[in-house]
């Protein structure tokens, strides 16, 4: 009999585990940032060529002409006293990211722009074009064929077609780094966790779950930072490691966020709605000119033909909707499912939230886009 009864309370604590809703829980990786762990931006100018008649026109784009004769120059083609009138040259400018710790000799993606009056890069080869830092040193250099993505044609008669941006491209893995980032993570003493949407509860529950794993190791100073620092000599790399797997349950302020444009709307789990009642109805008012013609009397010598306006106003008023009642602290899946039962559109939904926080009865910020 005991035996029974233990089986069925392990069979009653086993069903209730596993009915509990699980937590919604992320990486501490996945919510923050690392200082100084980021991508530097580089800039470069440069010049592609190969192009089928659709690059710059020298008379209306000067830098290119001047990048051309420059380049020549460098190779022992002096073009100073020719006059010069290719399509097949842009002016462009290139971009890229640079990772951090990226080490000298590794590639990352280019983008190349046109600067001037080109009408597509398709097929174009940039030469070799150093990119800058802030700093105004060269990071990386950046050589290849540009890959549109893009179609573009034009017809005799000065019909064209286009898809895409043909005068933007990509070149995958085309520049090679050539200077790296002095970043000594192993060497640092204490590294600072910088939250991507900043909460007081988020960033305390961070500094609790690090404590709870390396007791003394994390410090919430504010909404967005948590320093964290190693313990008994461990390097910083190792401990980072550890750090960035470690779980907590994020927190978020209750917010409703509306693009209008788009008529999508989203709201956050925590959105909670004060007792109020909802009523939506639409209102048509049509207005239909017939136009009437008034003629005189047969073998009348009197009056003329003339044209009467007639109008014909009907007001159409959508019957049948309800009035739908939230109660005090209704969850977002309640709102939900009442503004749905009305029927509404995404648009009629966006006029009826932002009435119920003018009421103050959505206790919940609105972001309109």
């Amino acid at each position: 009999m005991r035996q029974t009864l233990r089986l069925f309370s392990a069979v009653l604590l086993a069903t209730a585990l596993t009915a509990a809703p699980a937590l919604a829980k992320s990486r501490i990786k996945d919510i923050v940032e690392f200082e100084g762990v980021r991508d530097n931006m580089l800039v470069g100018y440069g010049i592609v060529v190969g192009l089928n008649g659709t690059g710059d026109a020298l008379r209306n784009a000067p830098m290119t002409k001047q990048s051309l004769e420059a380049m020549l120059e460098r190779l022992g083609v002096n073009t100073r006293d020719a006059t010069l009138n290719t399509k097949n040259v842009a002016a462009v400018m290139v971009t890229a990211k640079l990772p951090a710790f990226a080490a000298a000799g590794s590639q990352i993606d280019a983008t190349v722009s046109a600067l001037g009056d080109a009408k597509s890069l398709l097929g174009g080869t940039l030469l070799v074009t150093p990119l800058l830092g802030a700093d105004g040193q060269a990071y990386a250099v950046s050589q290849g064929t540009v890959q549109t993505g893009s179609i573009s044609a034009t017809g005799a008669s000065g019909s064209s077609v286009s898809k895409g941006v043909p005068t933007a491209g990509r070149i995958a893995a085309g520049a090679i780094v050539e200077r790296e980032i002095g970043f000594q993570l192993a060497s640092m003493t204490q590294l600072r966790l910088t939250l991507r949407n900043p909460d007081f509860t988020t960033a305390g529950r961070i500094a609790e779950v690090i404590n709870t794993r390396f007791p003394g190791a994390a410090v919430a100073e504010n909404p967005t930072i948590v320093a964290i620092h190693p313990l008994n000599g461990q390097d910083m790399m190792s401990f980072v490691s550890q750090v960035e797997n470690l779980s907590v349950e994020p927190d978020a302020p209750a917010k409703v966020v509306i693009d209008e444009v788009a008529g999508v709307i989203v709201m956050g789990e925590n959105v909670r709605v004060s007792t109020v009642a909802i009523q939506q109805g639409n209102l048509t008012i049509t207005v239909q000119e017939t136009p009437a013609v008034s003629q005189p009397a047969p073998f009348s010598r009197t009056g003329t033909t003339t044209t009467v306006p007639q109008s014909n106003v009907t007001v159409d008023e959508e019957k049948g909707k309800q009035f739908i009642t939230l109660k005090n602290g209704a969850s977002l899946s309640t709102l939900v499912a009442g503004l749905n039962a009305l029927g509404l559109t995404p648009r009629d939904m966006i006029s009826i939230l932002q009435t119920i926080k003018a009421a103050g009865a959505l206790q919940a910020d609105i972001e309109v886009m």
